[in-house]
This record gives structure tokens, C-alpha cells and sequence, in this order.
């Protein structure tokens, strides 16, 4: 007579795999019924709002807070260059950094406090860091730079 081909550690293994399948049917019937709970649920249900903060609510705004507000108050561009140039004309700035070696620095705006490039041959006069000095803006060819940098002062 022979011994029977099924061992305690097979059957073991079958009861698991017959556990594993069992409960991987309940989360699936689980599933269909909370997505089925979904399907009845109204528009006003499922809408979301925008409060004043930018955070996303389920209440809807008030209407007696509301704010009017007109499209032309609405801004979406950043000035051209030109009317930069012509509102403020010649501008001044304190020189933030300044390498002379390798023939370049910062200026530090002080009306609109923005860094703006030069380079030494944009430079009427010799200066040197933390000087004040006068300047007009424009484009160069990674954004704006200063030209006719001359010292104030």
C-alpha cells in the first residue's frame, strides 16, 4: 500500500489560497455596493464650491457677500516694457552685487525693488557695491537689464 500524495503542509497551503480567494470576493462585493450607493446621490450632492479663501466647501457662497467684479479690474498681462519705461523714465537703485573680474552685477531697484543685470559695458563711470545710481531699463536678452548705469551721489 502506498502513502497517500497529500501532505499536512498541501493541505495547509490549499486552506489558505481557498481563504485568500474567499476574502478577496467579500472586498470586491463591498466595493459594488458602496459604488452602487454612489449612483442615487443628486447634482446638489455632488457639487463643490470655491469660498473666498480658494478652499474647496460643500456649502454654497453666501449671495449677500458676494463681490462684483467688473473684467476691466480684472489684470492678466504684466505691463509691456515700453510703459514701464515711460511711466518711470530714468530709474535708480543701489548696486546689491557687483564682480569686476568677470565684468557684471546687480542693481536693486528701489521703486519697484526688483534685481535688474547690468554689464560693464553698460556703465557710464566706475562704481562699486552699495553705490547709488541711475539707470534705464531695457530688454536684454534674458529679461531686463540696465543701460546708461552712471553714479548718484
Amino acid at each position: 500500500m502506498g502513502r497517500s500524495q497529500e501532505t499536512f503542509s498541501k493541505k495547509e497551503n490549499a486552506k489558505k489560497r481557498l481563504q485568500k480567494k474567499r476574502e478577496k470576493e467579500q472586498r470586491r462585493d463591498e466595493k459594488r455596493q458602496s459604488a452602487g450607493s454612489n449612483k442615487g446621490k443628486s447634482l446638489d450632492d455632488m457639487l463643490a464650491y470655491v469660498d473666498e479663501n480658494g478652499n474647496i466647501t460643500t456649502t454654497p457662497p453666501d449671495p449677500k457677500k458676494l463681490k462684483v467684479v467688473s473684467a476691466e479690474e480684472i489684470m492678466i498681462s504684466t505691463p509691456k516694457l515700453e510703459d514701464i519705461e515711460d511711466a518711470n523714465g530714468a530709474r535708480t537703485g543701489r548696486v546689491a552685487y557687483y564682480n569686476e573680474s568677470k565684468g557684471y552685477g546687480f542693481i536693486n531697484d528701489s521703486s519697484s525693488g526688483e534685481r535688474i543685470f547690468f554689464h560693464v559695458n553698460d556703465l557710464t563711470e566706475p562704481i562699486a557695491e552699495e553705490n547709488r545710481v541711475e539707470f534705464t531699463v531695457v530688454k536684454g536678452l534674458r529679461g531686463l537689464q540696465a543701460s546708461a548705469v552712471k553714479k548718484i551721489g
